[in-house]
């Protein structure tokens, strides 16, 4: 288990960023070797189900995800959505913050419980140092838009 933590600040809007962090195909089209299929009607709120598909070909595994909760950026308030992981392969959870910065934009904080069956915990520092790098990145490619 790896717990981590990544923050950005961005000029979006809060609710503009929260759309883009919680627009679960664009994870697809933004993450390399991803692919992201969304397995219940209307792709938002709690009880959204869906799964990410990493590899290349038939190598790969998959991300079966659920949205456990669901609380979109109000005036005053952050937007809060938490993940739960579960797959054969990928455990853990992971909580997207949006809150409205001081002087405009958005400061956004992606905290992620990652898991790897079979992985010994020797391997830790390298699938946190891995996450970091990974989810960084699709995150200020969603961001980005």
């Amino acid at each position: 288990m790896t717990l981590f933590r990544i923050e950005r600040a961005t000029a979006l809007a809060p609710g503009e960023a929260w759309r883009r962090l919680t627009d679960w195909p664009a994870h697809g089209e933004r993450v390399p070797f991803t692919r992201t299929r969304v397995l219940t009607p209307g792709g938002t709120g709690v009880g959204t189900r869906f799964t990410a598909r990493t590899g290349i070909g038939r190598a790969g595994f998959d991300d079966p995800m659920e949205v456990v909760r669901w609380e979109p950026p109000k005036a005053g308030s952050p937007g809060v959505c938490r993940l739960e992981k579960h797959g054969r392969t990928v455990l853990g959870w992971a909580v997207i913050e949006v809150r409205e910065a001081p002087g405009g934009g958005s400061r956004v904080v992606w905290t992620e419980d990652l898991r790897l069956r079979g992985l010994p915990r020797a391997a830790d520092p390298l699938l946190n140092a891995a996450g970091r790098m990974l989810f960084g990145r699709a995150m200020d490619a969603l961001l980005r838009g």
